[in-house]
């Protein structure tokens, strides 16, 4: 793969951000959810998000 330029980085590295937020935001809504489905769709937000974060960091390496 070629190297990434400046803006390609800062670019990955605003999404990759963005990801983690979500994630950490989707968890802790599932913590505070009465409702089982509910919960359990913010968990399954929370590990789409955790997993589109893996892909970015693989442009990383």
């Amino acid at each position: 793969m070629e190297n990434l330029n400046e803006m390609e980085l800062q670019t990955l590295r605003h999404l990759i951000m963005a990801h983690d937020t979500v994630s950490c935001k989707m968890e802790s809504y599932a913590k505070e959810a009465q409702s089982p489905d509910v919960q359990q769709y913010f968990q399954k937000a929370a590990q789409t998000a955790k997993q589109s974060k893996s892909e970015l960091m693989q442009f990383l390496n």
